[in-house]
């Protein structure tokens, strides 16, 4: 396991009781390096959505539980906001989520001669992911996927 991924696990196990208090999931924690600066951020949610409130008390209690355990011997900034509108769909719970959704496809390479592609989540494995673009279905590699979000409807 990569500190990376050490750090954001032993966070999301600090934050499980937190977000249960506050009546919030846990939607993903990373933490990242961007800049000069480290950046260790937890998105949450709930149906209804999150307000700036539950924000300001999730952050405030996870920030005291940090500091009890203090793991992270690197300065870094906290956040706790919304995952967001256009959010990414990272984990297998977000996918099966996010199943008759539109979604929004890049691809690290092209494929087809192009990088992007949009069109209804079908279906997930370990292996692909299936859209359904207009009368068409689009079966991609999970590994050639670069990022997958909730597209934007405006």
């Amino acid at each position: 396991m990569s500190k990376r991924e050490d750090y954001e696990s032993r966070t999301e196990t600090l934050l499980q009781p937190i977000a249960a208090a506050r009546g919030v999931e846990i939607y993903d924690v990373e933490y990242v390096k961007e800049g000069g600066d480290c950046y260790l951020r937890a998105y949450i949610d709930k149906p209804e959505g999150v307000n700036i409130e539950d924000c300001e008390h999730v952050s405030r209690a996870l920030s005291d539980a940090l500091d009890r355990e203090d793991f992270i011997p690197d300065a870094y900034i906290l956040e706790v906001s919304s995952p967001g509108l256009g959010r990414a769909l990272k984990k297998d719970r977000h996918l099966a989520r996010s199943i008759g959704e539109e979604v929004e496809i890049k691809l690290y390479k092209p494929l087809d001669g192009t990088k992007e592609y949009a069109g209804v989540l079908k279906s997930f494995d370990g292996e692909n992911v299936v859209i359904t673009e207009g009368t068409g279905e689009r079966v991609l590699a999970r590994n050639d996927i670069a990022v997958i979000r909730l597209a934007l409807d405006f």
